[in-house]
């Protein structure tokens, strides 16, 4: 078994509360779902051929086709989830930026779809993205990656 390992930056936003930026994860296994089908803008790099922090710089530019914004890089540290071959190792940044949803220009993923039928479809790697309130985006966020909105919320003071 080995450990995948993945970088990625959780954008923040002091509104009436604390927002952060989560991405819903595309293609057809998450059209349907919303509880826990979203995601910190993220994935996966080489630790012997990349930095985890030019990875997430990277990754977010890849999959919300805008660069990484400038600002304090907010180290929100390691968190290690799933099992077996799927185990990572994620290392978060939080950003403050405020970044509006509808500018975002998702990259894309090919996958064989349908299953077995020997044809590649293409997929954009999250189909939307949004603004939430912590609490929400508990709901929202897959279990491995909530450890990081407590992280946040630390971090700020409350």
């Amino acid at each position: 078994m080995s450990l995948r390992y993945s970088a990625g930056v959780l954008l923040f936003r002091r509104t009436a509360g604390l927002e952060v930026l989560l991405g819903h994860m595309g293609g057809p296994l998450w059209a349907k779902k919303d509880a826990a089908a979203w995601s910190i803008p993220k994935g996966e790099y080489e630790p012997e051929e990349e930095k985890p922090e030019a990875a997430a710089r990277r990754e977010f530019a890849e999959e919300l086709g805008v660069p990484a914004p400038d600002g304090e890089w907010i180290p929100l540290g390691e968190v290690e989830y799933g099992s077996g071959r799927g185990k990572k190792q994620l290392t978060v940044w939080a950003v403050e930026a405020d970044l509006d949803p509808a500018a975002i220009v998702p990259g894309t993923f090919e996958m064989e779809w349908p299953p077995r039928s020997g044809r590649l479809a293409e997929f954009p790697e999250i189909d939307r993205a949004a603004w939430f309130d912590l609490a929400t985006a508990e709901e929202k966020l897959g279990k491995g990656q909530r450890p990081y909105l407590g992280r946040l919320r630390d971090q700020l003071g409350g």
